[in-house]
């Protein structure tokens, strides 16, 4: 229920990241850690310029790709992570993006969430359902886990959810959190899952909205 009533909401749900294909996705991704999808957005078309595919990347060196992602924070880790993620591609796919979760989660800076965005989204191929901060928050507020590692969190949704469903459910979650189950105050006046969401019910509780602390949300839910 709480998934078609998501897919009602934000039917065109899609990752935000702006992408034209893999290789571009899996950075934009990568640079994304610790930052904002829109702000990524204004750092990769210099980025992608200048490095359209892996092969380029990799025959750049750390200062050349520190300025062009410096926005983007922690940009020497990332920049770091850039440089082995493109060279072994290069090293090990001929240039090619793999497109397996065993073969992307070998790469440098990407882990189970990042493989699973580009899958999803640039292969059209689900192994597994993204969780970030948006999904693990609403997800514990829906009472559809009681974790808080990202990976059993993923293993106890995936488990509720058929294949097909694994995708566009995550993209659907991630939408309605930033729109909606914000993190300090969420919006369940005006939130279509409410009757079905046992935080939002403590939530209506509280007798102003200035009263609504998130850490007991989070607690109580």
């Amino acid at each position: 229920m709480i998934a078609a009533l998501l897919a009602e909401k934000w039917p065109d749900a899609v990752v935000e990241l702006d992408h034209t294909n893999a290789y571009e996705l899996l950075v934009a991704t990568i640079l994304s850690a610790q930052s904002t999808d829109k702000m990524i957005n204004t750092i990769t078309p210099a980025l992608f310029a200048t490095y359209p595919d892996a092969t380029a990347l990799s025959r750049a060196t750390q200062e050349e790709i520190e300025p062009l992602i410096f926005k983007s924070g922690f940009y020497r880790n990332k920049a770091k992570s850039l440089l082995g993620m493109a060279r072994a591609v290069v090293e090990r796919r001929g240039g090619q993006i793999p497109d397996t979760m065993e073969a992307l989660i070998e790469l440098p800076g990407v882990a189970r969430k990042t493989a699973n965005v580009v899958l999803g989204s640039a292969f059209q191929k689900p192994a597994g359902i993204v969780v970030d901060t948006h999904v693990m928050r609403c997800a514990n507020r829906l009472g559809l886990t009681t974790e808080t590692d990202p990976v059993k969190i993923e293993q106890d949704l995936m488990k509720l959810l058929p294949r097909e469903q694994w995708t566009p459910f995550a993209h659907r979650l991630i939408w309605h959190g930033r729109r909606v189950c914000h993190a300090k105050q969420p919006d369940c006046n005006n939130c279509l899952l409410a009757p079905r969401c046992p935080s939002a019910a403590l939530v209506e509780l509280a007798p102003t909205k200035q009263a609504i602390k998130p850490e007991r949300t989070r607690k109580r839910a």
